[in-house]
């Protein structure tokens, strides 16, 4: 598709319609010819802008990677210390995490506690960049 507009709904609409191309009308006349070029051999052209924007989006759209060791880890603790584990990373506080989880604050400093001593974790800060690295959270999610 060959166009004036540098849109991310007609990139979609052209590579939906089975468009192996994108390329805009102010592109320099060789890079048009390698694009013509590319696209009868087989492969696909986007142009350069619409690409960044693209990996972009995809790249908000990928799950973070996830470190395999810190995954199991997450593994031998209980349902509950991933419940606070998880609650850390939120960045509740314990009585925040107390009143959402329905118990006391001395409970909730004794699953702190058990959290980092089994996870080998000095604090809470090594808590949250745990469990993000474990997947256990996700960036932007709730």
């Amino acid at each position: 598709m060959l166009t004036t507009y540098d849109l991310d709904e007609y990139v979609l609409a052209a590579v939906r319609a089975g468009a192996s191309g994108f390329l805009l009308k102010d592109a320099p006349p060789e890079d048009m010819l390698a694009a013509i070029r590319t696209v009868h051999a087989g492969d696909a052209v986007l142009a350069a802008s619409t690409t960044r924007r693209v990996l972009d989006q995809l790249l908000e759209r990928l799950p973070p990677a996830v470190d395999p060791g810190a995954a199991r880890a997450v593994g031998g603790l209980t349902a509950r210390e991933r419940e606070v584990l998880e609650a850390i990373a939120r960045g509740w506080s314990n009585a925040e995490i107390a009143e959402r989880l329905t118990v006391s604050a001395g409970t909730v400093k004794t699953h702190v506690s058990s959290v980092l001593a089994k996870l080998g974790l000095r604090d809470r800060v090594q808590a949250v960049v745990f469990a993000y690295e474990s997947g256990l959270v996700r960036p932007g999610r709730t």
